[in-house]
């Protein structure tokens, strides 16, 4: 099921977002991927078949670490919006089917969208200052 929420067979497409520090993180990334640091993001979707009886249109959970993200907004030079919104991005994409750590061209593919998905939210968001 790969795509845009646009292109998604879901109806009213439903995400939620969970927002937490490293030490929650490294938990949660120590108890689902078995790597005992934290991480900027987490998906979990809801489209396989462990989660019949969810509400259809559920597309999955993203969970994002302030802290991480903190950093990495620093690191890069921008700000800590910017980069939460490129997260949130990475982990929707993931919800849809994309996955960077599968080959080297489905990494570009999902870095393609994301770069396209990330520039049409700057042009379309009337916060640009904040980016």
């Amino acid at each position: 099921m790969k795509g845009t929420l646009a292109e998604s067979e879901l109806q009213n497409p439903e995400v939620s977002i969970l927002l937490l520090d490293d030490r929650e993180m490294r938990e949660l990334n120590r108890q689902y991927r078995r790597k005992d640091r934290p991480t900027d993001v987490l998906s979990f979707p809801m489209s396989d078949d462990t989660c019949e009886n969810v509400q259809p249109d559920l597309l999955g959970d993203i969970v994002i670490s302030v802290e991480t993200a903190l950093k990495q907004a620093e690191e890069r030079k921008h700000s800590l919006y910017r980069e939460l919104c490129w997260l949130l991005i990475h982990g929707t994409l993931h919800l849809l089917g994309y996955d960077h750590e599968t080959s080297s061209m489905d990494e570009k593919k999902m870095r393609k969208k994301e770069a396209a998905v990330f520039d049409r939210v700057i042009k379309d968001s009337k916060l640009k200052t904040f980016f």
